[in-house]
């Protein structure tokens, strides 16, 4: 036995300890390498190109916590994705960065008048292979083709009440409105019966997205939308500027033709279809306005429901 004891690494007691050829024995040499970083942080990643290509985008070192935001979420880009809406987003004049094109695809009518009129916009048309294009559209059936649409710039509340626009002021803003079809609808409707601008919420509303340009058949080029942190507050300020502001709603106290605040600088609130207006909305508007209907519909779209009420107020003034 005393031959045995002699081998090498022979265990010479009962106290236990690191065993040759297992991970062990360099057990204390193992160290983790801290946590995870950002996404933006890490060399190769998609948001870290991203961000490399965003002078404004925020920088942080370290691995301490967040700091916050302050202010309003930075606005991104929109992809519209797809032969027929990139090609009637370019016929409807929709504002536009890139064109992309997929290489190595059939190209078809809808393709060639893409590019051309991006050319003749002087829009950047792009080839990129399938890869980049299914990441650039996140996965949606593009056929080949993108657009690229730049964030809106929208004006302050305070600044459409300096529109170089002839009338007396009108302006309306909406309450709860997430459709974007029925934003390009208003704003139509306020080009055409001499309106100055649109207000919109930050939070939970609808915003300047390529299909409310394309709704807008091209009066979203003209007419400014302001966007306002907090509508209520936004009211208040109009109110003080000499704005009186109505709000329409099924249960109004007065019917819009006889609305008697037509021909004074006016601020027409809009609600959603489902909800109306809110609570707090509601109590800072000076009139609360209905429509009178006939029939058995028990409420009208809200981009009807603008027009009705433009109309009629246009009517009003002239007759005024």
């Amino acid at each position: 036995m005393a031959g045995n004891q002699q081998r090498r690494n022979a265990r010479t007691s009962n106290k236990k300890g690191m065993v040759v050829g297992s991970g062990g024995q360099r057990r204390k040499q193992l160290k983790g390498k801290g946590p995870t970083p950002r996404a933006e942080d890490r060399v190769g990643h998609v948001s870290s190109r991203r961000a490399a290509q965003d002078p404004k985008a925020e920088r942080r070192t370290g691995s301490g916590p967040r700091r916050p935001r302050t202010g309003p979420p930075r606005a991104s880009s929109e992809m519209v994705a797809g032969r027929n809406s990139v090609l009637e987003a370019l016929r409807t004049w929709v504002p536009a960065t890139t064109l992309f094109v997929g290489n190595r695809m059939e190209s078809d009518d809808r393709v060639r008048e893409a590019v051309t009129l991006a050319t003749q916009r002087g829009i950047a048309v792009l080839e990129a292979p399938r890869t980049e294009m299914d990441r650039l559209t996140d996965g949606a059936v593009h056929q080949g083709l993108a657009l690229q649409v730049p964030p809106y710039d929208y004006k302050h509340p305070d600044d459409l009440m300096d529109v170089e626009l002839p009338g007396t002021p009108l302006i309306v803003a909406l309450d709860g409105i997430t459709d974007p079809r029925n934003l390009g609808a208003i704003i139509r409707s306020v080009g055409a019966f001499g309106g100055h601008g649109v207000v919109v919420p930050s939070r939970r509303s609808v915003g300047m997205t390529a299909s409310a340009w394309k709704t807008s058949a091209g009066a979203a080029a003209r007419i400014p939308v302001a966007q306002a942190t907090n509508l209520t507050r936004t009211l208040e300020a109009y109110r003080k500027a000499g704005f009186f502001v109505i709000g329409l709603d099924a249960d109004g106290d007065v019917e819009l033709p006889g609305l008697a605040l037509a021909d004074q600088p006016l601020v027409v609130v809009v609600g959603s279809e489902g909800n109306g207006l809110s609570r707090l909305v509601r109590e800072t508007c000076d009139q609360i306005v209905s429509i009178p209907m006939t029939g058995v519909t028990e409420s009208l779209n809200a981009g009807i429901a603008t027009a009705v009420t433009l109309y009629e107020v246009a009517q009003a003034r002239k007759r005024g």
